[in-house]
């Protein structure tokens, strides 16, 4: 299954910061006591994006951990190369391809992770498969996606303002089923960990900054919604209408985010 989609650090940005301004949860912190890491590990973070999960870990361990992040997309890795030498730390960030061969030696790593980016390879089996080929024998691997439920009120808000279904979304759609399944069929003992993250909204315009930049970065996964360019705010007018009418109505908006984290070991 081939999915077109790469994130900007644009609206990446523009999600991150509003899921800590708005949330009444951290999901790193979540992350971290549930893998519990161990000082001296050698770790890969799989779509690494602009180095957020890997600085987490990296402080999380006071620097004492051989860390790499790997990423498709050259502008989110000279972010977080940026980030390396601000902060004056020693992080590797690869480009990494992981519908291709990792370029790493089998068992290599104590500890793999891939967050919210595993549900976008082109073949399950084979990112998966490489996964774990780097990782040693009694190694982990934690990765998260949406669940089924996650953002319900997003997606019912776009749904009443178009008039259209909401086309499967590659997260959702996959994470807790295709993806699970496989992990369960390759790892010798996988957990499922859910994280819930209420996202309350008392004003509109954080809200439709959230929804512009989930969906403006490709909107070929809302290709059913877009014809052309124009569609877009048109469209994005009449999100904000519904909202506006729910917030009115209600006194604040609360998107959920439900998230799962997949932890398996070799």
């Amino acid at each position: 299954m081939k999915i077109d989609f790469q994130e900007t650090k644009k609206d990446l940005a523009v999600r991150i910061d509003i899921h800590s301004k708005f949330g009444s949860k951290n999901i790193d912190e979540w992350m971290l006591d549930l893998i519990k890491l161990k000082k001296g590990s050698r770790i890969l973070d799989v779509g690494c994006g602009s180095g957020k999960q890997c600085f987490s870990f990296y402080d999380a361990l006071e620097g004492d951990a051989e860390i790499i992040g790997g990423d498709v997309s050259a502008e989110l890795l000279n972010q977080a190369k940026a980030e390396n030498e601000r902060r004056g730390i020693d992080i590797r960030y690869d480009f990494l391809d992981f519908n291709q061969v990792f370029p790493y030696p089998d068992n290599y790593f104590d500890f793999v992770s891939c967050c919210f980016a595993i549900y976008y390879a082109n073949d399950v089996g084979h990112t998966i498969s490489e996964m774990h080929r780097v990782t040693k024998p009694g190694g982990r691997l934690f990765t998260t996606g949406p669940m089924p439920s996650n953002k319900q009120l997003f997606y019912d808000i776009i749904k009443e303002a178009t008039g259209k279904p909401i086309p499967p979304m590659p997260g959702s759609s996959r994470f807790s089923t295709e993806f699970l399944s496989k992990i369960e069929k390759t790892y010798s003992h996988v957990e499922l960990h859910i994280f819930e993250n209420p996202l309350t909204f008392t004003t509109l315009e954080p809200y439709m900054a959230y929804t512009r930049a989930s969906m403006s970065e490709d909107r070929r996964l809302w290709s059913s919604l877009f014809v052309d360019k124009d569609d877009f705010e048109m469209i994005m007018g009449k999100i904000s209408e519904v909202a506006s009418q729910r917030l009115n109505k209600e006194g604040k908006l609360v998107m959920t985010k439900v998230v799962g984290g997949i932890l398996a070991t070799k």
